[in-house]
Protein backbone atom coordinates (compact mmCIF):
# COMPACT_ATOMS: atom_id res chain seq x y z
CA UNK A 1 0.00 0.00 0.00
CA UNK A 2 1.31 3.42 -1.29
CA UNK A 3 2.27 6.06 1.77
CA UNK A 4 -0.72 8.90 1.93
CA UNK A 5 -0.27 12.04 1.26
CA UNK A 6 -2.60 15.16 2.12
CA UNK A 7 -5.16 15.57 -0.44
CA UNK A 8 -5.68 19.49 -0.72
CA UNK A 9 -9.50 18.81 -0.74
CA UNK A 10 -9.11 16.28 2.90
CA UNK A 11 -7.55 19.85 4.21
CA UNK A 12 -10.48 22.09 2.73
CA UNK A 13 -13.19 19.19 3.61
CA UNK A 14 -11.77 19.63 7.38
CA UNK A 15 -11.90 23.38 7.18
CA UNK A 16 -15.07 22.94 6.78
CA UNK A 17 -15.92 20.74 9.56
CA UNK A 18 -13.97 22.83 11.98
CA UNK A 19 -15.67 26.02 10.42
CA UNK A 20 -18.62 24.71 11.42
CA UNK A 21 -17.88 24.51 14.95
CA UNK A 22 -15.88 27.55 15.51
CA UNK A 23 -19.04 29.43 13.79
CA UNK A 24 -21.46 27.55 16.77
CA UNK A 25 -18.62 29.05 19.36
CA UNK A 26 -19.11 32.29 17.93
CA UNK A 27 -22.87 32.29 17.46
CA UNK A 28 -22.76 31.55 21.16
CA UNK A 29 -20.88 34.28 22.44
CA UNK A 30 -22.39 36.72 20.29
CA UNK A 31 -26.06 35.40 20.64
CA UNK A 32 -25.35 35.35 24.43
CA UNK A 33 -23.94 39.46 24.36
CA UNK A 34 -27.28 40.25 22.75
CA UNK A 35 -28.95 39.00 25.27
CA UNK A 36 -27.19 41.81 27.33
CA UNK A 37 -28.87 44.16 24.89
CA UNK A 38 -32.35 42.08 24.24
CA UNK A 39 -32.81 42.30 27.97
CA UNK A 40 -31.50 45.32 29.85
CA UNK A 41 -31.86 44.87 33.55
CA UNK A 42 -32.76 41.58 34.06
CA UNK A 43 -29.39 39.68 34.26
CA UNK A 44 -27.14 41.79 36.24
CA UNK A 45 -23.40 41.61 34.11
CA UNK A 46 -20.22 40.70 35.98
CA UNK A 47 -17.63 42.27 34.20
CA UNK A 48 -15.19 39.55 34.86
CA UNK A 49 -17.91 36.91 32.97
CA UNK A 50 -17.58 39.20 30.08
CA UNK A 51 -13.67 39.71 30.10
CA UNK A 52 -13.52 35.38 29.59
CA UNK A 53 -16.28 36.13 26.64
CA UNK A 54 -13.84 38.49 25.27
CA UNK A 55 -11.24 36.29 25.67
CA UNK A 56 -12.76 33.14 24.22
CA UNK A 57 -13.81 35.33 21.00
CA UNK A 58 -9.84 36.05 20.16
CA UNK A 59 -8.99 32.92 21.51
CA UNK A 60 -11.26 31.41 18.56
CA UNK A 61 -10.27 33.81 15.89
CA UNK A 62 -6.54 33.10 16.55
CA UNK A 63 -7.55 29.35 16.13
CA UNK A 64 -9.18 29.92 13.16
CA UNK A 65 -6.23 31.03 11.39
CA UNK A 66 -3.37 29.05 13.71
CA UNK A 67 -5.24 26.12 12.23
CA UNK A 68 -4.59 26.99 8.17
CA UNK A 69 -1.23 25.38 8.90
CA UNK A 70 -2.90 22.00 8.91
CA UNK A 71 -2.28 22.59 5.03
CA UNK A 72 1.60 21.46 5.82
CA UNK A 73 0.93 18.19 7.11
CA UNK A 74 2.50 15.48 4.96
CA UNK A 75 -0.55 12.95 6.03
CA UNK A 76 -4.32 14.24 7.41
CA UNK A 77 -5.45 10.67 8.20
CA UNK A 78 -8.22 10.03 10.91
CA UNK A 79 -6.58 10.43 13.55
CA UNK A 80 -5.90 14.28 12.79
CA UNK A 81 -9.31 14.80 11.40
CA UNK A 82 -10.98 13.35 15.04
CA UNK A 83 -8.44 15.28 17.03
CA UNK A 84 -8.88 18.62 15.87
CA UNK A 85 -12.74 18.27 15.64
CA UNK A 86 -12.81 17.10 18.66
CA UNK A 87 -10.01 20.01 19.85
CA UNK A 88 -12.97 22.43 18.26
CA UNK A 89 -15.23 21.05 20.74
CA UNK A 90 -13.66 21.84 23.26
CA UNK A 91 -14.08 25.53 22.43
CA UNK A 92 -17.99 24.81 21.97
CA UNK A 93 -18.32 23.57 25.33
CA UNK A 94 -16.37 26.49 26.70
CA UNK A 95 -18.46 29.15 25.31
CA UNK A 96 -21.56 27.03 26.60
CA UNK A 97 -20.19 27.54 29.82
CA UNK A 98 -19.81 31.43 29.54
CA UNK A 99 -23.72 31.15 28.06
CA UNK A 100 -25.90 28.59 29.52
CA UNK A 101 -29.37 27.86 28.30
CA UNK A 102 -31.39 29.51 31.31
CA UNK A 103 -29.72 30.78 34.76
CA UNK A 104 -33.18 29.69 36.21
CA UNK A 105 -30.69 28.18 38.87
CA UNK A 106 -28.88 31.60 39.56
CA UNK A 107 -29.04 34.85 40.88
CA UNK A 108 -27.02 36.80 37.92
CA UNK A 109 -24.13 35.71 36.19
CA UNK A 110 -21.60 36.17 38.91
CA UNK A 111 -23.45 33.50 40.96
CA UNK A 112 -23.50 31.38 37.99
CA UNK A 113 -19.60 31.98 36.40
CA UNK A 114 -18.14 31.29 39.99
CA UNK A 115 -20.07 28.55 40.91
CA UNK A 116 -19.18 26.48 37.46
CA UNK A 117 -15.55 28.40 37.43
CA UNK A 118 -13.94 24.82 37.65
CA UNK A 119 -16.12 23.21 34.79
CA UNK A 120 -14.78 26.44 32.29
CA UNK A 121 -11.37 26.62 34.21
CA UNK A 122 -10.95 22.69 33.75
CA UNK A 123 -12.02 23.22 29.95
CA UNK A 124 -9.63 26.01 29.34
CA UNK A 125 -6.32 24.47 31.06
CA UNK A 126 -7.63 21.61 28.92
CA UNK A 127 -7.72 23.74 25.53
CA UNK A 128 -4.23 24.84 26.05
CA UNK A 129 -2.95 21.06 27.04
CA UNK A 130 -4.43 20.47 23.17
CA UNK A 131 -2.89 23.29 21.87
CA UNK A 132 0.29 22.03 22.40
CA UNK A 133 -0.43 18.59 21.16
CA UNK A 134 -1.85 20.83 18.26
CA UNK A 135 1.03 22.85 17.15
CA UNK A 136 3.37 19.82 17.69
CA UNK A 137 1.41 17.68 14.98
CA UNK A 138 1.96 20.76 12.46
CA UNK A 139 5.86 19.62 12.90
CA UNK A 140 9.12 20.52 15.21
CA UNK A 141 10.41 23.03 12.48
CA UNK A 142 6.76 25.55 13.03
CA UNK A 143 6.69 24.10 16.94
CA UNK A 144 10.02 25.65 17.33
CA UNK A 145 9.34 28.74 15.70
CA UNK A 146 7.26 30.15 18.37
CA UNK A 147 10.93 29.87 20.41
CA UNK A 148 10.28 28.65 24.48
CA UNK A 149 7.71 31.69 24.79
CA UNK A 150 4.89 29.33 23.36
CA UNK A 151 5.42 26.10 26.00
CA UNK A 152 5.54 28.40 28.50
CA UNK A 153 2.97 30.65 28.05
CA UNK A 154 0.95 27.28 28.15
CA UNK A 155 2.56 26.24 30.94
CA UNK A 156 1.57 29.25 32.74
CA UNK A 157 -1.98 29.29 31.12
CA UNK A 158 -2.88 25.77 32.40
CA UNK A 159 -1.30 26.38 36.00
CA UNK A 160 -3.62 29.85 36.13
CA UNK A 161 -6.72 28.06 34.96
CA UNK A 162 -5.93 25.09 37.53
CA UNK A 163 -5.71 28.47 40.35
CA UNK A 164 -8.51 29.86 38.78
CA UNK A 165 -10.72 26.82 39.29
CA UNK A 166 -9.85 25.97 42.77
CA UNK A 167 -10.19 30.20 44.39
CA UNK A 168 -13.19 31.66 44.23
CA UNK A 169 -11.08 35.46 45.40
CA UNK A 170 -12.31 37.94 43.40
CA UNK A 171 -9.07 40.13 43.48
CA UNK A 172 -7.26 36.91 41.30
CA UNK A 173 -9.92 36.10 38.95
CA UNK A 174 -9.84 40.19 37.98
CA UNK A 175 -5.74 40.26 37.88
CA UNK A 176 -6.29 36.61 36.06
CA UNK A 177 -8.72 38.17 32.80
CA UNK A 178 -7.05 41.39 32.54
CA UNK A 179 -3.61 39.71 32.03
CA UNK A 180 -5.11 37.00 29.87
CA UNK A 181 -7.01 39.08 27.57
CA UNK A 182 -4.36 41.70 27.21
CA UNK A 183 -1.48 38.84 26.57
CA UNK A 184 -3.93 37.10 24.14
CA UNK A 185 -4.58 39.89 21.94
CA UNK A 186 -1.09 41.08 21.76
CA UNK A 187 0.20 37.20 21.42
CA UNK A 188 -2.09 37.37 18.49
CA UNK A 189 -0.69 40.42 16.62
CA UNK A 190 2.73 38.68 17.13
CA UNK A 191 1.82 35.47 16.22
CA UNK A 192 0.08 36.61 12.62
CA UNK A 193 3.25 38.85 11.85
CA UNK A 194 4.89 36.22 12.34
CA UNK A 195 3.52 34.22 9.27
CA UNK A 196 3.79 37.60 7.21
Amino acid sequence: MEPAHTDPEIFSHIRVVMGMIVSLSLARLLSGIALFVQHPGKTRVYWIHLGWVLFMFVFLVHFWWWEFHLHSLAVIDVSVYLFVVLYCCVFFFLCVMLFPTTLDDYSDYEHYFMSRRAWFFGALALAFAVDLVDTALKGKAYFASYGFEYPARNTAYILLCIAAAWTPNRRFHAVFVVAAVAYQLVWMYRAFDLLD
